[in-house]
């Protein structure tokens, strides 16, 4: 009978940080951010019953009360967190650069049959630093030409390698982004609830008493105006993940040009 796979270290980390956040996050709205804006609306209120033409102030606490403006928070935090991770894992990867995994002294020159050698002292490493893209690709570029003997084919494999690789970590961006597209799309649903809630009271509006519709258009604006921030600022911390993974794999690429590929020599 086949076994399931195991659950990834990264898939685990991802469940228990949204639990994590929902919990923070809700317990948050619950004990300090809805109490003080009712609090907040009930003052306004009473205000707004002695002088009708008094303008009211806005409040932090009214514009991010509604619980459309919490999944956005939950939905951002979640997100930072998952780009944290894997900011973190392409960081530690990125440090191995510094490292000599192929000790060559100037001048000296690798045949076919130094590939076994080279390519043990990669295994050798600890599983850990065996998944990361650098002595995969040195790995790999090893076994070509130790299979091969051809400098271009080394060259073409370690190219192939790379791109590969940051195709990969491009794709794995698609959960981030879908959930930057999804947070406008939660503050539009305030908008439509906000207004369907102004709209049911418009006749009290009629009859002098705006307070009620302007609660509601309170929560079909401040829905999205949160949203749109929110949005804006993780597009931008995705856009700046996206380049330190792009420069950690040209990097890489040239790493494995400069410390292997130039030091080869056919037969």
């Amino acid at each position: 009978m086949k076994r399931a796979a195991p659950l990834s270290f990264e898939f685990i980390y991802q469940l228990f940080s949204l639990i994590l956040i929902v919990i923070l996050v809700h317990a948050a709205y619950v004990g300090l951010i809805r109490p003080k804006a009712d609090a907040v609306l009930a003052r306004q209120a009473a205000e707004l019953e002695k002088d009708k033409s008094h303008i009211t102030e806005r409040s932090g606490y009214v514009l991010i009360k509604d619980y459309e403006q919490e999944a956005c928070f939950i939905l951002m935090f979640w997100a930072l967190a998952i780009m944290a991770y894997k900011g973190v894992m392409t960081i530690k990867d990125r440090a191995l650069l510094k490292k000599d995994f192929i000790p060559l002294k100037e001048g000296m020159r690798i045949l076919p049959e130094d590939t076994r050698d080279l390519s043990r002292n990669i295994q050798a490493l600890p599983p850990q630093q065996q998944r990361a893209l650098l002595p995969r690709a040195l790995l790999a570029a090893l076994q070509r030409f130790g299979s091969t003997g051809n400098i271009r084919d080394v060259s073409e494999a370690t190219h192939a390698y790379c791109s590969a690789e940051g195709e990969r970590l491009e794709s794995e961006l698609s959960m981030i982004r879908y959930i930057a597209w999804a947070i406008p799309s939660l503050g539009f649903i305030g908008t439509v609830r906000g207004i369907g809630d102004a709209l049911g009271q418009a006749h009290k509006a009629i009859e002098g008493d705006i307070f009620g519709v302007t609660k509601s258009l309170g929560v079909a604006f401040n829905s999205t105006l949160i949203a749109l921030l929110i949005s804006i600022f993780l597009m931008f911390i995705v856009h700046q993940l996206q380049l330190l993974q792009e420069r950690y794999v040209l990097d890489t690429e040239a790493y494995c040009e400069e410390n292997l590929t130039r030091h080869l020599q056919s037969e």
